[in-house]
C-alpha cells in the first residue's frame, strides 16, 4: 500500500503531461525524489447499476464503428502532420503492421491547429494554421489505409484560459492560476459546460474533416490541484471533481457517437492500480464505462521503485507492461460484466527516459517485450509513444 501511495502521490503532486516530453521529463525527476508526499485517496465506486439510477451510468451505450481495425498506431504533432516529416511517418506505417496515427488537432497548448471554417471557433482566435491542408492530410492517410485518430487535449488549455480567465482558476492576486512550468500552464475547469462545448465543437469539426475517432486528452484537474482547491476562486457545483470529469466523458460520447465516431480518452496508467484519484478527478472505472476505447498510460518510465516487483520499472519493459495490463484488466471486471467495458488500447513507450535513475535505452527488444506483455494479457492494439515522433524499426509489430 506504501508503493500505491506514494506513486499515487506521484500523479497528484507531480507529474503535469500526459504524455512525456523536454518540460515534463525534468518533473518527473523532481518527483522520483520527493520523499513526504501525501497521496489522498477516494475509496472505489461500486459500478452503475442497469437500473440508470446512477447519472454516471451508460445510456445504450452501442460501439458506433463495430468494424474498426485493430488499431496499432503512432503519435503525430500538428507540425509533422502538416510538414514534409508526414511522408516519413506514412512510410513507416507502410513498412510496418502500423495502421493508424493520432494527430493534435487541439494541441498541449489550446490551439486549435487547422482552419475548421467554424465561425464561432474561428471567432475565439484559438487557432493556429498548422496543418494547412487538412484535406489533402486525410487524403493520404486514406490512400494509405491509415486510420485517422483526432487528438483534443481537453482542460489543460492555457490559450483559452488567458482568453477567458472566468473559465479557469484565478489566484488570490487576480491573476491566472499557473503550474511550475517555464513558462506555466494554465487549466480551464471541469466544471463548466462552456466549456465542455467548447472541446465537443472542435471534436464535430474535427469527424467533418474525416477522423474516425476522438482521443480526449487532459481529462482531469490540474496535479495536486487537491492543495489549492480552497485558495483559487473558480466556478463549481455539488458534484465531486470525479463526477465533474466523467460528466464531461459521458456527455461528449452521447454528442460524438450519433455522427459514427469512437471516443477515446488517455489516462494515467496508475489509476488502474489504486482505488481513484480524487485529487484531479480521475476515476478509472467511471471514465472507461462511457468511452469506447481507453488509453491508459503505461510507460514503464512512469512507475516508481517497487512496482510490479522491478527496482526500476523502466528496466524491466515486459514485468512493468505485464503487471499494468493485469491491473487494467482486473478494473474493467465489473463494467464488463455490464456490456460496458471498452477497448482496452495502451500508450506504451518508444522513448528513451534518461532521466530515470537506472533506465535502459529503448529500442526493438524493450518495444518487443512490451508488446509481448499485452498480447500475453489479451491486448491486442497499442499506441506508441515518441514526443519527437522518432518511432523504432524492426519491431515485430
Amino acid at each position: 500500500m506504501e508503493i500505491l501511495l506514494a506513486s499515487l502521490a506521484l500523479i497528484l503532486g507531480n507529474i503535469t503531461s500526459t504524455n512525456p516530453d523536454a518540460s515534463f521529463e525534468q518533473l518527473v525527476q523532481a518527483s522520483l525524489d520527493a520523499k513526504n508526499a501525501v497521496a489522498i485517496v477516494q475509496p472505489a465506486t461500486p459500478a452503475p447499476s442497469q437500473d440508470q439510477t446512477d447519472p454516471l451510468a451508460p445510456v445504450n451505450k452501442i460501439d458506433p464503428q463495430k468494424d474498426a481495425p485493430v488499431v496499432k498506431g503512432i503519435y503525430s504533432t500538428a507540425h509533422s502532420a502538416g510538414g514534409s516529416r508526414l511522408n516519413t511517418l506514412v512510410k513507416f506505417l507502410d513498412d510496418t503492421d502500423l495502421n493508424a496515427m493520432v494527430i493534435d488537432v487541439k494541441d498541449d497548448w489550446g490551439y486549435i491547429t487547422w482552419e475548421t471554417g467554424n465561425t464561432e471557433l474561428d471567432a475565439m482566435g484559438t487557432t493556429q494554421k498548422i496543418i494547412g491542408n487538412m484535406p489533402g492530410l486525410m487524403t493520404t492517410l486514406h490512400e494509405h489505409n491509415i486510420y485517422p485518430i483526432a487528438r483534443i487535449v481537453v482542460f489543460k488549455d492555457t490559450v483559452l484560459a488567458k482568453k477567458k480567465p472566468e473559465l479557469s482558476y484565478i489566484n488570490p492576486d487576480g491573476t491566472v492560476w499557473g503550474n511550475g512550468k517555464n513558462p506555466p500552464d494554465s487549466f480551464v475547469n471541469p466544471y463548466s459546460k462552456e466549456v465542455w462545448d467548447y472541446n465537443i465543437a472542435v471534436a464535430k469539426e474535427a469527424v467533418k474533416a474525416g477522423f474516425k475517432e476522438i482521443q480526449f486528452d487532459y481529462v482531469r484537474f490540474p496535479e495536486g490541484f487537491e492543495k489549492r482547491a480552497d485558495v483559487l476562486k473558480y466556478t463549481k457545483d455539488e458534484r465531486s471533481r470525479i463526477d465533474a470529469v466523467s460528466s464531461f466523458v459521458k456527455y461528449a460520447r452521447e454528442q460524438l457517437s450519433p455522427l459514427g465516431v469512437r471516443v477515446s480518452v488517455d489516462i494515467f496508467g496508475y489509476a488502474a492500480s489504486v482505488p481513484a484519484a480524487e485529487g484531479i478527478g480521475q476515476d478509472f472505472e467511471k471514465i472507461s464505462q462511457n468511452v469506447d476505447v481507453i488509453a491508459p498510460m503505461i510507460y514503464p518510465s512512469h512507475y516508481s521503485t517497487g512496482w510490479f516487483g522491478s527496482k526500476v520499472p523502466d528496466a524491466a519493459p515486459y514485468a512493468t507492461i505485464n503487471g499494468a495490463s493485469k491491473d487494467t484488466n482486473k478494473k474493467l471486471e465489473a463494467i464488463d460484466q455490464k456490456g460496458w467495458k471498452p477497448v482496452v488500447r495502451p500508450w506504451i513507450q518508444d522513448f528513451t527516459a534518461s532521466w530515470v535513475p537506472g533506465y535502459i535505452k529503448y529500442g526493438k527488444h524493450e518495444l518487443d517485450e512490451q508488446i509481448r506483455a499485452l498480447k500475453e494479457n489479451g491486448i491486442n492494439e497499442y499506441l506508441l509513444w515518441n514526443a519527437n515522433n522518432n518511432y523504432t524499426a524492426g519491431v515485430d509489430y
